[in-house]
């Protein structure tokens, strides 16, 4: 692709804003690769990489991701909880100490109270403010979750379904909005989404669906490390990588995420800076092994794993990605000893696919739904044709992002996906909770959580039951390699490539940590 002086101009008129009212104000201007902004009630749609935007800077969770540091995986940290802890006696029964002193955007406080407004507003379906929008996000990420009650004033307990040394892991991805707030605009979620009221850094001070929504300092944050180094921070919906690009380009914002692989050149003699860094996130396809599926017989989903050449891939990228040889990247303790190893093997993809009873002339045919444009459908064609060299007779159902996230979510016997048979929805690989029991234990289909192909494998059920029994995290990180290795043995997924997740920073941008996390924080930009 080549950026034209057309290109340029046909930028999307929601990138061309005002400067001259911002000259005394240090405001940001960030092009998102999203065709609408990120629910802002408190739990972000538009799936993981939407906290960053909406998530992240508007609320808080109770426990949060280190996210400044960019030479390490980041750990656990207290959030809006300053401890927690298991029950000795009770190992289901977690207790968890509250901050004191936080306050809403709104002025409300933050107490126990408030979180478990929160907990009943995404698992309470009788409750006034039970959102269904939210619910569907943040309730699948913790499948744990058993029952939740105040012990105190700045105190709440929670019970989990079985033994769960994982639960923390879930509530990374809890976030709190106010209640008060919601009484105030007429106990309307609609209503909240234009007037949101959380703990976070910065506050909404405008929100024009599918097309920006622009976010101020909160100068009263509770936490001095995170106190926003900008006054504003405006994310600008410009889901094509070209128009993200030429944005940059022009000066019309000054940082982009996914910058288009083939300007990147042009980007670094513009001055622009480019940042990445190792990533927990995987690009993959994800197979449906229910019965009638083609993808059951572990042959063919062998074959298609040896069919693609990842390293053409990671060429076809520009280098902005890494080959991916599992679930996790081969560096990661987890990733194990598996007997299958993921290389590019057309000859032995095409012995299998022939002893699985397909040829050029029979090929295997298949369905899969991926998120349309951009990018992501370059390299999903790029794919098709090294599968079509081995067999494979591929389509694909392009869809909007949130349409395959709730397919992502409904598993493979919904009747939404009656018409595919794998899905390509990538996804963190964070913690041994994300890189191993959400996608590979049976007790996780839907609608409980995302092991969308119906995978059972017995031995894996059972290390799985070890994972969550053993808090500690040397024997964690050993039962989680050997999960690893099994569902690699098994083929459970295709997989292609590890992120790097790439943004494109403008000379303004002065400072900007990237944390090894599919999570930023925004609050530390600096200009």
């Amino acid at each position: 692709m080549r950026l034209s002086r057309r290109s340029l101009l046909a930028v999307p008129a929601a990138l061309a804003l005002p400067t001259a009212a911002w000259a005394q104000e240090k405001v940001v201007r960030y092009g998102i690769p999203m065709t609408d902004i990120p629910l802002t009630t408190g739990q972000p749609d538009r799936g993981a990489n939407a906290y960053q935007y909406t998530g992240l800077t508007i609320y808080d969770p109770l426990i949060a991701w280190e996210l400044d540091v960019s030479d390490r995986p980041g750990k656990m940290i207290p959030g809006l909880a300053t401890e927690w802890k298991v029950d000795e006696a009770d190992k289901t029964l977690w207790t968890f100490k509250l901050r004191s002193g936080v306050k809403f955007h709104d002025g409300s406080a933050f107490d126990a109270d408030a979180v478990i407004w929160n907990l009943e507003k995404v698992f309470n379906k009788d409750c006034p403010q039970f959102d269904t929008r939210q619910s569907a996000q943040v309730r699948p990420r913790l499948p744990g979750l058993l029952s939740y009650r105040k012990s105190g004033d700045m105190e709440i307990e929670i019970k989990t379904k079985t033994v769960d040394s994982l639960f923390p892991y879930q509530l990374l991805w809890f976030l709190v909005s106010s209640p008060a707030q919601w009484e105030k605009v007429g106990k309307d979620w609609n209503k909240f989404a234009m007037e949101p009221s959380g703990t976070g850094p910065f506050k909404l001070t405008r929100l024009v669906p599918r097309e920006r929504a622009e976010l101020a300092k909160n100068d009263a944050y509770w936490n001095p490390k995170r106190v926003p180094k900008v006054d504003r921070i405006i994310f600008i919906c410009a889901p094509e990588d070209s128009a993200r690009s030429a944005a940059l380009i022009s000066g019309a914002v000054d940082m982009i995420d996914g910058p288009a692989p083939d300007v990147i050149d042009r980007l670094k003699q513009g001055g622009a800076r480019i940042s990445t860094n190792i990533t927990p996130h995987v690009f993959q396809y994800h197979p449906s092994l229910v019965e009638g599926s083609p993808w059951t017989d572990v042959r063919v989903r062998k074959a298609a794993n040896l069919a693609i050449d990842r390293d053409a891939i990671v060429k076809l990228l520009n280098g902005l990605v890494t080959p991916a040889y599992g679930e996790v990247d081969r560096s990661s303790p987890w990733f194990g000893k598996p007997t299958f190893v993921l290389k590019y093997a057309p000859d032995e993809a095409r012995k299998l696919m022939t002893e699985a009873g397909y040829s050029k002339a029979k090929p295997m045919k298949a369905r899969i739904s991926i998120q349309a444009g951009g990018t992501n459908q370059t390299v999903n064609e790029a794919i098709q044709e090294m599968l079509k060299e081995c067999f494979f007779d591929i389509e694909f159902k392009p869809v909007d992002l949130e349409a395959l996230m709730t397919g992502w979510r409904g598993g493979a016997k919904a009747d939404m996906n009656k018409d595919v048979s794998a899905t390509n929805v990538t996804h963190v690989t964070s913690d041994p909770f994300y890189a191993a029991n959400r996608f590979f234990a049976s007790d996780q289909v839907a609608p409980i959580g995302v092991n969308w192909s119906f995978y059972k494998n017995p031995d894996v059920d059972q290390l799985v039951v070890e994972l969550k029994s053993t808090f500690d995290p040397a024997k964690q990180d050993e039962i989680t390699a050997r999960i690893h290795a099994k569902a690699v043995d098994d083929a459970v997924m295709i997989w292609v490539y590890h992120d790097t997740t790439a943004r494109a920073l403008s000379p303004k941008i002065k400072k900007y940590v990237q944390a090894q996390s599919w999570f930023q924080d925004l609050a530390l930009v600096e200009m």
